[in-house]
């Protein structure tokens, strides 16, 4: 059995339009999971090319990224991976003017279950809880930012 361990660094966006949220709901490694959108940094790629290529292949569009939002600053095992630190760094970004990204309004609603599916959903601002996320980074993302948010003039 190995020792040796590793990191696993992680590139999410915060995208807010009309007060409303953009979320991922998936079905990946045979779990449930609301996140942000985003995903695995490649080696050879900075945070920000990550995020831009996430984009583009699960929404097929080209971002904007506008601001560092948050980078992990504790110790977070990966849920998925033995022996794994968990680094998930944050942007905000807007979608391109006039977009036409197809959304849902329900949680997981996935046409044909299988893994690596996945579905895009707008949620107030107004009723976003940490709770509605299923990871604990983006648990503490979200408090974050609704504490930015209400901290607005």
């Amino acid at each position: 059995m190995s020792t040796k361990s590793h990191f696993n660094i992680r590139v999410y966006g915060i995208c807010i339009e009309k007060e409303h949220l953009l979320v991922s709901d998936e079905y990946v490694m045979d779990t449930f999971m609301t996140k942000f959108p985003g995903g695995g940094l490649e080696y050879g790629e900075g945070p920000i090319d990550c995020l831009k290529r996430e984009c583009r292949e699960e929404m097929g569009l080209d971002i904007t990224v506008t601001g560092h939002f948050y980078t992990t600053d504790f110790f977070q095992p990966a849920q998925f991976f033995e022996k794994t630190q968990l680094i998930s760094i944050y942007y905000t970004f807007a979608l391109p003017s006039g977009h036409h990204l197809p959304t849902t309004p329900k949680r997981f609603d996935f046409k044909n279950l299988r893994n690596g599916i996945q579905t895009f959903r707008w949620i107030s601002l107004a009723t976003l809880t940490p709770d509605d996320m299923t990871f604990p980074i983006d648990k503490l993302v979200v408090k974050k930012l609704l504490e930015s948010h209400n901290n607005l003039p």
